[in-house]
């Protein structure tokens, strides 16, 4: 069975965060990192080479295959921040009316900028998705 390339490494979140080039996007960055660690009430973990992750669970498919992933995070994408919301968006389809300007595949949110969302909204997302996944999981 492969396995998982995208897990917790060693580098230093400040580092990676001070690094992105486009001035806004750090400033969302640091924001969404706050937001995050108050939401989970834990410390950000670089994942791979550019995803900030919070947390993690332990799953279990019934085909065998098993790991660990982070309960929420983001990453700044080129085009978008990418936040990432595990059990997807069909439980939060009132939220994302509400959200703001945003695109949404399978469990990645795709925003531009905070300034174009409620930062509200989103926030009670992320902290509605933790607990799914940890109520999921545990």
């Amino acid at each position: 069975m492969a396995e998982l390339k995208t897990k917790p490494g060693k580098q230093s979140v400040k580092a990676f965060v001070d690094g992105i080039e486009d001035e806004q996007k750090r400033k969302d960055c640091r924001v969404l990192q706050k937001l995050m660690r108050e939401l989970t009430g834990e410390k950000a973990k670089i994942w791979g080479d550019s995803i900030l992750g919070f947390g993690t669970y332990h799953y279990k498919y019934k085909s065998g295959r098993e790991g660990d992933w982070m309960l929420t995070g983001f990453s700044p994408r080129k085009q978008n921040l990418t936040v990432y919301i595990m059990p997807g968006f069909s439980r939060y389809e009132s939220q994302l009316e509400k959200l703001g300007k945003h695109k949404t595949s399978k469990s990645c949110l795709y925003i531009k900028r905070l300034s174009d969302i409620d930062l509200d909204v989103l926030s009670e997302i992320i902290s509605q998705s933790v607990k799914h996944m940890k109520h999921m999981y545990d």
